[in-house]
């Protein structure tokens, strides 16, 4: 055990203070709100297209940070390993941790490490915690959505989940389909630049943009309505969910981020999400309406409207 974490965990998390190997990090943290947050990462298999395990443990805890308006600044990771896990691999997951964690800006600073008997951990397991600390004058909540806000998407949905499950099945799809597994906090950055009343942030990842909106929905006591036209999606994700007959609105997201913000910073803040890294396939999805209270409609391509359900279950089971 010493020696794996000598020579393949703190010869990459090269953290000042986790080379103290202290049972807990001593930092210096700037003064205001402390945002924290915690997660694990069970995924199968453990690479797709487009990233791993690694790569997803670090964004989405980093993303879960940012949506209250945060700077994230440290990542703690707990590892679980199944005996027999080749090293080779490990180390490919913890080359792409560190990448992720430098593109964000983050430092990783404490973990632990516990292996498991064959057969009862399918590979690795990860644990994170993220801590950061919330602007000055933010307040962000899922409860502040009011009539009349508006609702955008960084991008196009479905790709993760779709890129996970086609790797696990083994079905091709003719074209490329990756996941979108990323860093978004200095898209939520620029985006509370350019909407500093921006009401809140969420990243659709279980239960894709449905189980978002709906949540978003319910604990403001208002309706929401989104444009179908308006919502990006890949057509070969597109053609795949129909094919596999599943909703795309409710297809794990792990790289993309939904806000809403008022109708007068709107179109400031869909010009900051295009010119963020991952934003380029932004855009304005729908609005905040009166009611009735905790309801997602959407409006079809033929004028009608049809109520957005949340998922209930296991769509895609293991894929965060």
């Amino acid at each position: 055990m010493r020696e794996l974490i000598e020579d393949v965990f703190i010869a990459r998390f090269n953290d000042e203070a986790l080379l103290r190997m202290d049972d807990a990090a001593a930092l210096e943290i700037p003064p205001g709100r402390i945002a924290l947050t915690t997660d694990t990462y069970v995924v199968t298999p453990r690479f797709f297209p487009g990233g791993d395990i690694g790569r997803l443990a670090v964004a989405g805890t980093v993303n879960d940070v940012a949506t209250a308006g945060a700077t994230p600044l440290f990542l703690t990771v707990g590892f679980v390993l199944e005996e027999g896990l080749m090293i080779e691999e490990l180390q490919r997951i913890l080359d792409s941790m560190v990448a992720v964690a430098a593109e964000a800006g983050v430092r990783i600073v404490t973990g632990d490490t516990k292996v498991v008997e064959r057969g009862h951990g399918d590979g690795i397991y990860i644990n994170t915690a993220g801590v950061g600390v919330v602007r000055e004058g933010v307040d962000l909540s899922s409860r502040y959505c009011k009539p009349g806000d508006v609702v955008l998407l960084s991008g196009t949905l479905g790709d993760h989940g779709i890129a996970v499950m086609s790797t696990r099945e083994g079905l091709s799809f003719g074209t490329d389909i990756v996941s979108d597994a990323a860093p978004l906090n200095h898209l939520v950055a620029a985006t509370l630049d350019a909407a500093p009343d921006a009401r809140c942030f969420r990243d659709p990842t279980r239960g894709g943009l449905a189980s978002c909106l709906n949540e978003l929905a319910s604990a403001s006591k208002v309706s929401i309505t989104v444009v179908e036209d308006d919502v990006p999606v890949r057509e070969q994700v597109r053609g795949a969910c129909e094919m596999l007959g599943y909703d795309v609105y409710q297809v794990a997201n792990e790289g993309k981020m939904v806000a809403v913000v008022p109708a007068d910073q709107a179109d400031a803040a869909l010009a900051a999400m295009k010119s963020a890294p991952y934003g380029a396939d932004a855009a304005i999805i729908g609005e905040v309406t009166e009611g009735p209270a905790g309801r997602v409609y959407v409006k079809t391509s033929f004028g009608a409207r049809r109520i957005m359900d949340m998922l209930v279950g296991e769509q895609l089971p293991r894929i965060c």
